[in-house]
């Protein structure tokens, strides 16, 4: 648990029916929404991005002429299950000769690399599709086009000062694009050129009976959406809320089955949570220590048995993966007290390197070390054992924008890093292993101004001892999708403890009780490190969200506590 500055959102003043559960309409009022949204697919924005109109035609083409596509994923769950979208949309629509790929973390690097284009230069595609990824990769779009094949990029990362020459570029981030959303995740850009291709191809009567059902691939963008943090705008949540629908009916892919029921989820009662923090990781290991054309062929199964075996692995994996974290946190946690220590002042930004790391797990490195610091922070790794080049993730707290950080630092320091590219919150980097020093100093000098802000948990203020309720849960459950950017309900409260207990290594269950009277609850704080041996103030005010456990036909209530508070501002 970490301690932070707390802020109690404000709920506008609006007229909900009485049929909306009171807790639930103040939660929607926080977030400005008059009243609860129908998230049925009548409402999702229509297909206007730019380069829709191009690549659809370049993909009607090769599709009527029986020519080879091949898709070209990325190693993580958005890239996997774009790559899935892309490959069952185009053989649901007559495609006969359609295949993919994914690069490799350690033999291709990011993107459509050059070294991946010559892998298949000696039987090269008519269209190469990029899924989640392209925008950056100027040299292997050049060299793809020139060995004879027409290039489509999709994605959705913030593109550089170049863009590559492909036949058709489909990505929101693109100034001036006509879409008015630029929060679609990788797979929700390609899920909307099959839209867009299916549209074209109704118009020249190539569909002799019904036309394939391209909602059936919605719990595919739904994981996707949730696995890679874009913001849950409404579009995103009406996308979100359309695959969960059709997970909990059972109506989803046999591979979004399997990692659900392996990581003990039931598919009744899924939520977008359950996307993100059970069955995403899963996807993401195989991405991460191995190859993620496990994960894709999980996410292509059309057979239990299949998916069910290629899930186990999954599975495997990410249980290694949380070892080799474990142990390279450590290490990290390490750095970063002799870093603070020598400084003997609060750390403005933290480089970390080892030369055993794990390149597929550096970001969650720095992700956890962000979060205990609240700067800026990238974890470094050998590209490959006992290689000269390093690769980099970076994480940055809200506030300060860590692609263009980078930005800077390669202004400043031109020719230091190989390349990079992300987001506001996250970055990925490559440079040579003897210019990580300098990379340091440079990184050091651009944050040394920068000035330290509170992070400010918002929450929505406390509930009633009758409030702490599962019918409370259901109701906040019915009204969401919630994720990035449409937070999850966050509640804060004053309880007193009436019992406590250490499980596993450092999780803190306890049972609480409202001061002012009201039924016991139970509460768990994951993660609880030194807290879970110290002495706590009583009443103890944290923030909490409620969750349901289910056993043996049983509901019942559990508050999952988020942070001990300190400060509140708007008590």
């Amino acid at each position: 648990m970490i301690r932070r500055v707390m802020i109690r959102r404000r709920a506008a003043q609006v007229a909900f029916s009485s049929r909306i559960h009171p807790v639930a309409a103040r939660v929607l009022a926080a977030r400005g929404q008059a009243e609860p949204v129908d998230y049925g697919l009548a409402g999702m924005l229509p297909p206007t991005l730019g380069g829709l109109d191009q690549a659809s035609r370049i993909l009607t083409e090769a599709l009527l002429s029986d020519q080879r596509i091949l898709v070209v994923g990325d190693f993580d769950a958005d890239g996997a299950t774009g790559c899935a979208v892309a490959v069952r949309a185009l053989r649901s629509m007559g495609a006969r000769r359609v295949d993919w790929m994914v690069p490799d973390r350690f033999r291709h690097g990011y993107g459509l690399s050059t070294a991946l284009v010559r892998e298949v230069q000696d039987d090269v595609p008519a269209v190469i599709l990029t899924v989640d990824q392209g925008i950056s990769s100027l040299a292997g779009v050049a060299l793809a086009r020139s060995l004879g094949a027409k290039v489509i990029v999709t994605d959705h990362h913030l593109p550089g000062p170049s863009l590559p020459e492909a036949d058709a570029i489909v990505n929101p981030c693109l100034r001036d694009d006509p879409f008015p959303s630029h929060c679609l995740a990788g797979v929700g850009v390609v899920f909307y050129l099959m839209l867009a291709l299916r549209g074209r191809l109704r118009e020249q009567g190539h569909f002799k009976r019904q036309q394939p059902r391209l909602d059936a691939l919605l719990d595919l963008v739904a994981l996707g959406t949730v696995a890679d943090l874009v913001p849950l705008d409404e579009n995103n949540r009406r996308l979100v809320a359309q695959g969960l629908a059709r997970v909990r009916a059972g109506r989803c892919t046999m591979g979004v089955r399997a990692l659900l029921e392996v990581a003990g989820r039931n598919l009744a009662w899924v939520n977008a949570s359950d996307l993100g923090f059970a069955a995403a990781p899963r996807l993401n290991a195989a991405g991460r220590l191995d190859d993620m054309g496990i994960g894709i062929r999980c996410l292509l199964a059309d057979t239990e048995r299949e998916a069910r075996a290629l899930a186990e692995q999954l599975d495997q994996l990410n249980a290694e993966r949380r070892s080799i974290q474990a142990e390279m946190q450590q290490l990290a946690e390490n750095q970063a007290d002799v870093v603070s220590a020598a400084l003997g002042e609060p750390i403005q930004g933290l480089c970390v390197f080892d030369g055993d790391w794990h390149q597929g797990v550096v970001g969650l490195v720095a992700g956890r070390l962000m979060e205990r610091l609240q700067r800026p922070v990238i974890a470094f790794a050998p590209a490959e054992p006992g290689s000269d080049m390093l690769k980099g993730s970076g994480r940055s707290p809200a506030g300060i924008h860590m692609r263009d950080l980078l930005v800077d630092i390669d202004r400043e320091c031109p020719g230091l890093i190989e390349r990079f590219g992300g987001h506001a919150r996250a970055a990925g980097l490559s440079l040579a292993r003897t210019g990580l020093d300098d990379f340091r100093r440079c990184f050091d000098q651009l944050l040394a101004g920068v000035p330290f802000v509170d992070e400010c948990v918002e929450t929505d203020g406390a509930l009633a001892p009758e409030e702490l309720s599962v019918a409370t849960v259901e109701a906040l459950d019915k009204v969401g999708p919630w994720g990035q950017g449409w937070p999850e309900p966050l509640f804060d409260g004053r309880f007193k403890i009436e019992s406590r207990r250490v499980v596993g290594a450092d999780h803190l269950k306890l049972t609480l009780r409202s001061p002012d009277g009201g039924p016991a609850v139970d509460a768990i704080a994951f993660r609880a490190g030194a807290i879970c041996h110290q002495e706590l103030p009583d009443p103890l005010h944290v923030t909490y969200r409620p969750e349901l456990n289910r056993w043996r036909g049983q509901v019942s209530l559990q508050l999952v506590i988020q942070h001990l508070v300190t400060e509140t501002v708007n008590d």
